[in-house]
């Protein structure tokens, strides 16, 4: 397929400096000082409890007490992948973890009508070559994800070792045996010589401090919780026949609403759409896999087309390469390669960025526009408009969503002036001043991604040499020798976006760190070490040298609207996703696979 730069407004037919004021207020409308406060862990009886299982009954079994050669916490892809990693390594004698009934992560948990991969499933998905598999389309349905994620754990011969429905209570290392004591729910006491933790960054819900939450008497639930019983349908089969006579609230219009809204409209008696800020959405063309193309696809097809997407999202198009992901995703970047091979000269820097940052400009006007373009009313058209950099928010795309709002059992409610839900009643909600009766609320209000550990781990203790806290050790963020090991936690290895290379495919990212975790671990075992970790005086130069060369962002979480990528207006956002390792993706891989080649972990206290 051929992909062309998009017609986007010409730059004299815009007002750089008007939107740039529009942009500041429409931040400033929705900031709230209570910060990530403004997000609570759901307690009472009025919300489901989150670490209940709606999808798969509990199966008893007998508590273990074992010695392993170690335990990866997490069965989302970051452990599978963790997993797939160890055994590539001669490490079998290992357990995976997870309060899931099942492997894959978030795919396990969001269970949602119209739920789908929202970027490139031939990047998105890992190992692809290597497994022999192909996705169905280029945005895979949910069920497609998570059974395919299961089978590299059924077909790394690890999947029957892993416990699930199980909440590891505390992770404790003890210095003189040299092995982490883990405990669980389950009454589980395992020793481990190493631990992999692979919580991942959309493992705890999230929900909005409402006042008054506590009284409403309909039914709540979380879309990662959803409950079919109640809506009708079965996952994978969004037939929500059991809505026709309710009305329904949904709050958020993020990643996971977009997808859901169109099913809810259609089945909903009426269904009221809570936004505080709008997303982009795009077009979402999404045939069938072309066998045809399949079939032309050479060895090593797939490593070249994540490095092509991380490109085009991230960094920048090289001089006449194609755009093969063709999305909004790469948008600026492909529109921006061909205006500047058109014009046939070098710029500065300050040149590129400069254009970069019209270009923004201009796709962001036209992802607007779109609104006029298909919303019928001009006032919930303008409502759902982003006024906003494009990479404030994820980037969507949905041909179903927008088109929704024309139907007339469905209300977009706008609370923005009030930077959230005002207050729920018995009855329902209010919002600017009128209540609205409803029978059943819905949370998509999303996760847990870049607020404080506690906050994203249930795990009570976690202390590593010397009852050092991980909670207290990185209190003020983390402090890491290649954003994967820390000193006092040693034989422990951490996946994700921590102080090192990022690659705009989260898959590939967290591949990158549990192929350098694996390393250490078998080879590790291989030497008879007993314990390794970074000495302090590696990883402080480690973190030096990363904030002296990392990706400055903060202008740009200053400039966005609250949301989890500067964790609810945060100035310094202390896990913020996008900072990385400042030479780039392939200068951070290429840098570890030296140290691995050097075989002498330098910078590594090792215990033999």
């Amino acid at each position: 397929m051929t992909c062309h730069p998009t017609t986007t407004p010409l730059p004299d037919t815009i007002d750089f400096t008007a939107l740039r004021d529009k942009y500041r207020v429409e931040r400033a409308r929705r900031l709230r000082k209570e910060g990530q406060a403004q997000y609570v862990r759901p307690s009472g009886s009025f919300v489901p409890d989150y670490s209940v299982d709606p999808y798969k009954a509990v199966v008893p079994r007998d508590a273990l007490d074992e010695d392993i050669d170690a335990i990866v916490l997490g069965a989302g892809w970051g452990g599978i992948m963790a997993g797939h990693y160890l055994v590539k390594q001669g490490v079998t004698n290992f357990r995976n973890i997870d309060t899931a009934g099942d492997f894959g992560g978030v795919w396990y948990w969001n269970q949602y009508p119209g739920v789908q991969c929202d970027n490139d499933a031939y990047c998105y998905l890992p190992f692809l070559e290597e497994m022999g598999f192909m996705p169905s389309k280029k945005f895979s349905d949910g069920h497609e994800i998570q059974a395919y994620a299961k089978s590299i754990a059924v077909r790394g011969g690890f999947a029957e070792r892993a416990l699930f429905h199980t909440q590891v209570t505390s992770v404790i290392w003890d210095d003189a045996g040299a092995r982490w004591h883990i405990t669980t729910n389950r009454g589980d006491a395992i020793r481990a010589r190493y631990v992999v933790t692979a919580s991942g960054v959309l493992n705890m819900p999230k929900l909005p401090a409402v006042k008054g939450i506590e009284k409403f008497k309909g039914k709540i639930f979380h879309t990662s919780r959803w409950d079919y019983d109640y809506t009708g349908g079965a996952y994978g089969d969004p037939q929500l026949d059991k809505l026709g006579d309710k009305r329904v609230a949904i709050v958020g219009t993020g990643a996971t609403a977009i997808q859901t809204v169109p099913p809810l409209a259609e089945h909903s008696k009426h269904l009221f759409v809570i936004q505080r800020t709008p997303s982009t959405v795009d077009k979402r063309p999404n045939p069938p896999t072309s066998a045809e193309w399949a079939s032309s696809l050479k060895p090593g097809w797939q490593k070249e087309r994540i490095a092509n997407f991380h490109r085009g999202a991230q960094e920048v198009f090289q001089p006449g390469e194609t755009d093969l992901i063709c999305d909004i995703w790469t948008e600026i970047n492909r529109n921006l390669s061909a205006e500047i091979a058109a014009a046939g000269k070098e710029l500065t820097m300050e040149e590129f960025m400069a254009k970069r940052d019209e270009m923004d400009f201009r796709v962001m006007e036209r992802l607007r526009a779109r609104c006029d373009e298909l919303v019928e009313d001009p006032a919930t058209a303008e409502a759902l408009k982003p006024y906003y950099y494009h990479m404030c928010k994820r980037p969507l795309s949905s041909d179903a969503f927008y088109p929704a709002f024309n139907r007339p059992n469905v209300t977009l409610v706008d609370v923005s002036d009030t930077q959230g839900l005002e207050e729920m009643t018995e009855n329902g909600f209010m919002a600017g001043g009128e209540e609205h009766e409803i029978d059943c609320i819905i949370f998509a209000s999303g996760f847990e991604v870049t607020s404080d550990l506690e906050r994203r781990w249930s795990i009570g203790k976690f202390e590593g040499r010397g009852g050092v806290s991980i909670y207290d050790h990185w209190r003020d963020g983390p402090a890491t020798l290649h954003g994967i090991t820390t000193h006092n936690f040693p034989n422990m290895g951490f996946i994700g976006y921590i102080q090192g290379g990022i690659n705009s495919s989260v898959t590939e990212h967290f591949g990158g760190q549990c192929a350098h975790i694996a390393w250490i671990i078998g080879e590790a075992l291989r030497r008879g070490v007993n314990a390794v970790e970074p000495t302090q005086e590696a990883q402080d130069a480690y973190v030096k040298t990363y904030n002296e060369i990392k990706m400055d962002v903060s202008e740009l979480q200053l400039r966005c609207p609250p949301g989890y990528f500067n964790n609810e207006g945060d100035t310094k956002p202390k896990w913020a996703l996008f900072p990385g390792w400042g030479y780039g993706w392939d200068h951070f891989e290429a840098m570890l696979a030296q140290w691995r080649d050097a075989g002498d972990m330098e910078g590594m206290a090792v215990t033999a």
